[in-house]
């Protein structure tokens, strides 16, 4: 069987939304629903319960409308004991990172110390040597369009040699080289958008260069705990184990394993800058609603942040974080990611009003059609109505189609 590990950006056929902190509302409160300004909790409560039943063996989501927050909790965080899920879990959010770690380089072109059109050569030229140094700028790096191509298409042989290698640490600069060594993307330099997580790794290694800091402690220090969330938002590095309660993770790889196997225990400097972040729904509603009220970044790096290149109809990309227009509720700005088991989406609305964060324990739980791409299933229809009660109660039913997680790195088997 061969493998091809290719990578899709995606957001949900419907979103998420919303931001603040108040009163919270259990799964069940059985409150009243309100209007689309408000939150439909009821609906939230009969939404989020669909997606355990139509498969998914544990969700929780917290949603919030201007000072109100519903947070709830479904199924089970591990299926062996039937250990119930809860909305506070410590999550691995995968390439949810990106935007932390965009945020955390934004601040250094604020402070002079990068340039943002500048080539990578200029302040990395032994890793990224040569004429690609020189033609690849760090805008491009962040916004994936500098056409490297994707590590970890070249880093495991199949689902398999992952499983292996679940505790096998990589060194950043010998995933950079791999990345470099692939066949460039196709497309243009500079406007083509190619997902690819060597980009971040990159832009890791180059925060490490201007700071004269691990790269770890300076996301600590200026972006973790500048927006609030110091407690249960942290990188783990090396150490495979999430530190606070937490659900399993579970792995299906389109049905090559089955049952699912289990990827709690995981390390993942594969991933490092470009999906190693463990967090909380709450601390990631916490995190955007600080990003995009501007306590994280000036208002020149905001609108760069912001700045981006198109993906799809109305989807795109900019400097660490995907804009997602919704016909009749809005736009609004997030970031998903899929690791081993682990999926996230987390949406907030422009003015950080109204956000959604979801995470969910078990990934890549479709089929795969003639094409290679995923099938729809019962989970992804429901999932996709969980994000639109939250972003826009009342409006015509979520899609059914097929979806990833956005950022993941995807397996697609080819006979």
């Amino acid at each position: 069987m061969a493998v091809s590990f290719a990578r899709r950006v995606w957001v949900p056929a419907v979103a998420a939304v919303a931001l603040a902190a108040g009163t919270t509302a259990p799964a069940n409160a059985g409150q009243p629903g309100l209007d689309r300004t408000g939150l439909d909790q009821p609906g939230l409560d009969r939404a989020l319960a669909a997606v355990h039943e139509a498969g998914m063996p544990g969700i929780y989501a917290e949603v919030r409308d201007g000072w109100r927050t519903w947070r709830g909790a479904s199924g089970v965080a591990d299926t062996a004991t039937g250990r119930p899920v809860r909305p506070n879990l410590e999550h691995r959010v995968g390439s949810i990172t990106k935007t932390f770690v965009a945020t955390g380089l934004l601040q250094q072109v604020a402070a002079g110390r990068i340039v943002l059109d500048a080539p990578i050569g200029r302040y990395l030229p032994a890793l990224v040597p040569g004429e690609r140094g020189q033609q690849i700028t760090v805008r491009m790096l962040l916004n994936h369009t500098s056409l490297i191509n994707e590590h970890t298409d070249a880093l495991w042989s199949g689902p398999d040699d992952i499983d292996q290698t679940r505790l096998t640490t990589h060194a950043p600069e010998k995933l950079v080289e791999i990345g470099l060594r692939m066949t460039p993307a196709a497309g243009t330099l500079g406007s083509t958008h190619a997902y690819s997580n060597t980009n971040y790794i990159i832009i890791g290694l180059l925060l490490e260069k201007v700071t004269g800091q691990p790269v770890r402690d300076y996301l600590t220090r200026n972006v973790i705990r500048a927006a609030g969330i110091g407690h249960t938002t942290y990188f783990p590095g090396t150490d495979p184990y999430i530190r606070g309660p937490h659900s399993r993770a579970y792995e299906s790889m389109y049905g090559h394993w089955n049952p699912p196997k289990d990827f709690t225990v995981d390390n993942m400097s594969w991933a490092g800058m470009a999906g190693e972040l463990v967090s909380t729904m709450d601390d990631l509603n916490r995190f955007y609603r600080a990003l995009l009220q501007g306590k994280l970044l000036p208002p020149a790096m905001l609108a760069e942040m912001k700045r981006t290149v198109p993906i799809s109809l109305g989807v795109a990309y900019g400097l660490g974080l995907v804009e997602k227009t919704y016909p009749g509720c809005g736009t609004f700005w997030g970031h998903g990611g899929g690791v081993l088991g682990m999926g996230t989406t987390t949406f907030t609305s422009g003015d950080g009003t109204r956000q959604v964060s979801v995470g969910v324990n078990l990934l890549r739980y479709e089929q795969l059609g003639p094409d290679g791409q995923p099938v729809p299933n019962p989970i992804t229809a429901a999932y996709n109505n969980l994000l639109q009660t939250a972003l826009c109660p009342g409006s015509p039913a979520a899609s059914t189609q097929a979806t990833a997680f956005p950022g993941e790195t995807m397996l697609a088997t080819r006979g």
